[in-house]
């Protein structure tokens, strides 16, 4: 059990760093797409 908890943990930290640099590399796009849909918001 206290091994499938520690795979379970390591797996979570390799998804959460891959996904990490997935935002950071996309993080002005991201940004931009995040803005236009806020004036679209807005603007409606």
């Amino acid at each position: 059990v206290v091994v499938l908890v520690v795979v379970v943990v390591q797996v979570g930290f390799v998804v959460l760093v891959v996904f990490q640099k997935m935002i950071f590399s996309h993080e002005r796009k991201f940004v931009q797409q995040l803005g236009l849909d806020l004036d679209v918001v807005l603007g409606n």
